[in-house]
């Protein structure tokens, strides 16, 4: 039988590495929804990737870190303001977020489409980023093609909606078809780096692609 996420999130060994995680804990402290905004914050920190008055669009943003991440660093300390715009996206529902335009929705159809153009008025946007993840099954063949097809995706996205000058980062893990999406994106894109953040845990495969400068 297929090992469902939800199965593998009520196993004890699992609870209890996820309550003593050190990232779990200090998420509940900062009050991220969690932990992998640390991630992001790593990425961001040590690549500046948002900055103020920026456009960002976050897939698979549910239940919505990195999207805590981004209005934090848009926000002017001085205002506490938010410059620039935060579209969440994501098929999940999500809590609100101050400051964030939540769209529910696969972003493949029209109708999402039409209402993330509105939103935008018709520009393109800054930065694109996906943390999306396909729920595992523990087929390991059929996980990376599911894996795959979401970091495709993504990218068909980004190229999509990016201005020339903009930045992509998206989740992808080590493994089959991993080589040949990170050529996609060389092609893609002028500078592609792989970054594998302190909060993303060592038996992990999962990497970060930041891609900058649609070629």
């Amino acid at each position: 039988m297929p090992i469902s996420e939800k199965k593998l999130r009520s196993n004890p060994a699992w609870i209890k590495r996820h309550i003593n995680d050190p990232f779990v804990k200090q998420s509940v402290k900062d009050g991220y929804r969690a932990r992998s905004a640390y991630k992001l914050i790593e990425l961001d920190d040590k690549d500046k990737i948002i900055k103020p008055g920026m456009k960002v669009v976050d897939l698979g943003a549910a239940p919505g870190s990195w999207s805590q991440v981004v209005k934090q660093r848009l926000t002017n300390p001085k205002t506490g303001e938010v410059e620039g715009r935060i579209i969440a996206m994501d098929i999940l529902e999500m809590e609100p977020i101050e400051g964030v335009n939540f769209l529910q929705g696969d972003f493949r159809e029209q109708d999402v489409a039409d209402a993330l153009e509105e939103l935008l008025e018709g520009e393109k946007v800054d930065v694109v980023l996906s943390d999306m993840a396909a729920n595992l099954s523990g087929v390991a063949v059929a996980d990376a093609a599911r894996c795959l097809l979401l970091n495709e995706l993504a990218l068909d996205f980004a190229k999509e909606n990016l201005k020339p000058n903009g930045t992509f980062v998206c989740k992808v893990f080590q493994g089959s078809g991993f080589s040949q999406y990170v050529e996609v994106c060389k092609k893609t894109f002028r500078k592609v780096v792989v970054r594998k953040p302190e909060a993303s845990r060592t038996t992990s495969a999962e990497v970060y692609l930041l891609c900058r400068i649609l070629k």
